[in-house]
């Protein structure tokens, strides 16, 4: 258990409304192994439908207004179409977040695209496609993005590591092209992770902000995504232990287990008594807040940049 001194947390809110979204493993597993992948749980199987049906029906009950579906990668799951059509049953609407480039995926999402509030294709910048032994490129990403034409709302969102001019010159174009949304990400290195690329921290920091830069002359970037990218290089900076989790969505995994962060380890199964999953939501976060899940579980809405 961390011994690091920490500010005491605004008391819990409690009642609806308290946790407005949920993020949802469809499956533990993925084909496409991204090497920073943020995937917080590694199994076999996919979510299967009772317990993704009571999973609805208890994040209703805490007040969640909609839910967004990852992975793994949801493309996979075998019966994507009917996750989809339940939620809606539930009055929730569905996003996906998705890597998918082969055929039988895209068509899988092809299917439910107009059924989808938003879906965001994840793409990686060319030196983080190599550091995370990827293939997920922003043009693979539109043309992807570019058979979901049914769906509202259309995202690229770019990991990106050792940009350079004339690749985000040539992002520009693209998503411009596409009429896309374009959210980014700087890549997340843990200090095992520096230290095997070789990058001490003062390095990966100054790299991130060169890069942050080198968009900003190309997008414009919200002042939320600046403020974003501030407090992850402030938690990389302090010690661990030192913020706990206040985030407002909520995270089921694909074995049925409420969490109120992807990374942690208090956890409630779907299928207890409703009193204990109240107990377990309204009890004061345990969790401590670190960079890649600050990264992922936002207090606000993901920082977009427009072209």
């Amino acid at each position: 258990m961390n011994t690091h001194t920490a500010t005491k947390p605004p008391a819990p809110r409690t009642g609806r409304g308290r946790f407005r979204s949920a993020l949802i493993s469809t499956a533990g597993h993925c084909k496409i192994a991204c090497g920073f992948c943020f995937r917080a749980d590694r199994a076999h199987g996919y979510l299967p439908l009772p317990l993704y049906t009571r999973s609805l029906s208890r994040l209703k009950e805490a007040g969640a207004e909609e839910i967004c579906l990852t992975g793994g990668e949801p493309a996979h799951h075998p019966k994507l179409r009917q996750l989809v059509r339940l939620a809606h049953q539930f009055g929730m609407p569905v996003s996906v977040v998705t890597s998918a480039r082969a055929p039988e995926d895209v068509e899988r999402l092809e299917e439910v695209a107009h059924l989808l509030a938003n879906v965001t294709v994840s793409a990686d910048s060319a030196a983080a496609m190599k550091l995370g032994r990827t293939h997920r490129s922003a043009a693979t990403g539109i043309a992807t993005l570019d058979k979901l034409s049914a769906t509202r709302g259309r995202i690229l969102h770019v990991t990106y590591w050792q940009l350079t001019d004339a690749e985000c010159r040539a992002l520009h174009n693209l998503v411009a092209e596409a009429k896309a949304e374009v959210q980014f990400s700087p890549v997340m290195l843990d200090e095992a992770d520096r230290t095997r690329a070789g990058w001490s921290l003062p390095d990966y920091l100054d790299q991130q902000s060169q890069d942050t830069a080198l968009l900003g002359t190309h997008f414009r970037l919200t002042s939320r995504f600046h403020r974003h990218i501030q407090d992850l290089q402030a938690l990389h900076r302090e010690p661990p232990g030192r913020r706990r989790c206040q985030g407002p969505s909520l995270y089921v995994s694909a074995g049925g287990e409420i969490r109120r962060c992807p990374y942690g380890t208090a956890s409630v199964s779907v299928t207890v008594p409703r009193a204990t999953i109240r107990d377990f939501l309204n009890a004061e976060p345990q969790e401590w807040t670190t960079p890649s899940c600050a990264a992922i579980c936002r207090a606000e809405p993901p920082p977009a940049s427009s072209p």
